[in-house]
């Protein structure tokens, strides 16, 4: 196992805050979208990464790019500076979550259709018990 790097960002998603959770392993990202309500507070966010970090439910990763040489501290502190500004989710980011609604619909279908034809079976079982006790008599 490599090295594992995570980035949580926060936004206003109106009437709520979201925080996206980003985590790069070997060089894939995979992430999460959590909606908190009002907006959380430093030792809110850092309870609920303690307690609840493990039972999110990241998207399956997705090849990345990413750079590990040493930045010059000026240069981070300008880039940091920049992200701090940089109010939207990365590309790579959206692109993660979105195959991860995908595959969050696809199993919802795949769960319904199954769903479908067990009804479809078990009423097709009753009618025919039906028919066999009335003419159990005769």
């Amino acid at each position: 196992m490599g090295k594992v790097i995570g980035k949580l960002t926060f936004y206003f998603e109106k009437p709520f805050w979201v925080g996206f959770f980003e985590r790069w392993e070997d060089g894939r990202l995979a992430v999460c979208k959590f909606t908190f309500g009002a907006e959380p507070k430093d030792a809110e966010i850092y309870d609920f990464i303690l307690h609840n970090y493990n039972n999110l439910k990241f998207s399956s990763a997705v090849e990345s790019d990413i750079k590990d040489k040493k930045i010059n501290p000026k240069r981070m502190q300008r880039e940091v500076k920049k992200q701090l500004q940089n109010r939207g989710i990365g590309t790579k980011s959206q692109q993660a979550l979105q195959l991860q609604v995908q595959q969050n619909k696809l199993e919802h279908k795949q769960n319904n259709r199954n769903k479908q034809q067990q009804d479809k079976q078990r009423k097709f079982l009753l009618k025919q018990q039906k028919r066999k006790d009335k003419h159990r008599g005769h």
